[in-house]
Formats: structure tokens, sequence, C-alpha cells
């Protein structure tokens, strides 16, 4: 059974479950999977790959399923005419995070897209219902990537009367989950915005040794810092960091960035190196502390349904923490 909410509506989708534009790994086939379950696939264009986005846009161009696209905007701002290749695909909406949308707004409306912003603070809640959002997602700290400071607990209702009613709010950070969903709701949330569980899902084009260590780790396992994007030589204006999995390199130079400042040729090459032969004992996997939720790696469709399933029981009173707690045992 659906679940409407004024998301759903002005989404055209069945279920209040988007999933995140993951950098390069929610491909077209992540996102169509996760549209045509009823949820809202958004691609992950990430720092903006010409050829790559030309690529998954011509095959989501053929997707009869509302989809989106999206970009980290301080980066499409280098490259602002990837947001044209996009529009050519006519996303239902276009997602902006990290940056000022005000650039990019009026011709995502004229093209016939909404504008989604992910936003970590009031601030940047009031800059993008400012420049047109229609629809704020509300980021918090326990969200794999890219993120700030504040949990999704305080930030979510803090967005949510902020907005008043003008647009949707979508939580985000630390939901894998049909409690999580109800959870975000509860407190006013429209939806939810979902990235690690998605992460772990047969369409997400991600080695398959990056999705088990994610069904490996307890949400204890990840940290947030700076040493994954040094290591990559990109440098991400504040408040912004990485929360990804800890592994050796994570545990090597931590405390240590001066230092691997210094070293940073070898580091850069050392990591290429892992990145390229599929070493995460290295290279960094960039999950959320949903990552203690998740102990398998089934099709995306499975994950909505089952989303929505325990949701739906949640809220018709059929189903508990304690009663999960009692399945458990």
């Amino acid at each position: 059974m659906p679940i409407s909410t004024p998301l759903t509506a002005l989404l055209g989708i069945h279920h209040p479950i988007l999933s995140a534009p993951m950098h390069r790994i929610a491909g077209a086939r992540l996102v169509t999977a996760v549209s045509k379950a009823g949820g809202f696939g958004i691609l992950g264009g990430g720092y903006g790959e010409r050829a790559w986005l030309e690529q998954e846009t011509s095959t989501l161009k053929q997707s009869a399923s509302p989809f989106g696209i999206g970009f980290i905007t301080w980066s499409l701002a280098k490259q602002p005419e990837l947001l044209d290749i996009a529009l050519h695909a006519k996303p239902r909406a276009i997602m902006l995070s990290f940056g000022d949308p005000a650039p990019f707004a009026p011709r995502i409306k004229a093209a016939g897209s909404l504008l989604i912003c992910q936003v970590q603070s009031e601030d940047m809640a009031s800059q993008a219902l400012d420049a047109g959002a229609d629809i704020l997602v509300a980021q918090g700290t326990e969200a794999g990537g890219h993120g700030a400071s504040r949990t999704t607990l305080d930030i979510a209702p803090a967005i949510v009367d902020l907005a008043a009613g003008r647009v949707p709010v979508v939580a985000a950070g630390g939901i894998a989950d049909g409690r999580g969903l109800v959870a975000m709701m509860m407190l006013g949330a429209a939806g939810a915005l979902i990235g690690t569980r998605f992460y772990a899902s047969v369409e997400c084009d991600a080695p398959d040794k990056a999705k088990q260590r994610i069904c490996a780790a307890t949400g204890g396992d990840t940290a947030r810092g700076v040493l994954f994007d040094w290591s990559r030589r990109i440098f991400w204006p504040a408040p912004f960091t990485l929360r990804a999995l800890v592994n050796d390199h994570a545990r090597r130079w931590s405390g240590r960035e001066a230092e691997l400042i210094q070293n940073m040729d070898a580091v850069v090459a050392d990591y290429a190196s892992a990145q390229a032969a599929g070493n995460f004992d290295i290279a960094g996997v960039f999950a959320g502390t949903a990552a203690g939720l998740i102990h398998d790696v089934p099709p995306a469709s499975e994950i909505v349904e089952r989303i929505v399933s325990e949701a739906e029981q949640i809220v018709h009173g059929r189903r508990n923490s304690a009663m999960l707690g009692q399945a458990a045992s």
C-alpha cells in the first residue's frame, strides 16, 4: 500500500523514499530500480564527469518512472554546462547539495524540473528557500559521505519548523529501515533520503567488497573527517567533512593530517592505486552510521518493499521495537 505524503504527491511517486545521489555509484541502474519500485531514484552526478553523465542520462531518458539527478553544487559551479546535459534527460527534479543553489535555480525551473536542496543548517535552508527550492533535505551528521555536524534528530525538526509547510522536508542521515522512516515522519518530515542502505544493494555500481564491508560494520565503525578527501587531493569548503568506514588508512593518518599534507604526492598515488585495485584497507567506503542496520545486499526493489512494509506495520500498531527484539531472540 502506498504511503502518501506531500512529497509523494509533488514527485508523483508511491512511497516517500528517495535514494541518495551517491557519486558515480548511484548510476542509472540503481535509479531506475528505486523509481520502478515506487520510490524516487536520484543519479549521483557528484563532482561532474561529463562522459559518465552523458552515458547514464542517455539510459534514464528511456525511463517511464520519475527520477532525479544530483550534483555537488560548488563543483557544478566549475562546470555549469553539465546542468544542461542533466536537464536534457527531463528529470522530475535536480538535487543540489553543498553550496548556493541560486545561480542554477532559474535554469532548473525554466526546464520544468523541481529543485531539491540538501541543507545542514537553518541558514542554508533559508538560502535554499529564497532560491526557490521545492523540497528541502535536512541532512544529519549520521549520513555517509559529505555532511556537517548536527544530528538528524536535531536538524530534521528544526528545518520542518523553518519551512512551516511551504515545502516538503525530507530527512537524511542514519535511516535504513521502516523504523527510521516512521521516526522521521513523526518529527514532521515528509519522507527520507537514504544512501548507505542502497549502497548495499544489487544495483549499486560499487564493488562487492565495499558492499560486504558495510554489511560487516557497526554504526560505530564510521568516522567523519578530511583524510579520504585529502588522500584524493580534494579540498572541501567548511563546514563539510566526509563520513566513511574506518579502515587501516584512516587509522594510520588520523591525527597526523599535517604529515599527510607533507607527503601528499605519495599518499595520493597510494590511494589511487588502492582504489583501482579495490583495496578497501586503504580506499574509502563512504558509508554512514546506518551500516550497523545493514546485513545483506538485496535488490533495490526489495529494500523499498521492506521499508514500506515495516513502516506500515509500525503505523498500524502491528509491529514495534519490542516485537523486533523478540523476533531476533
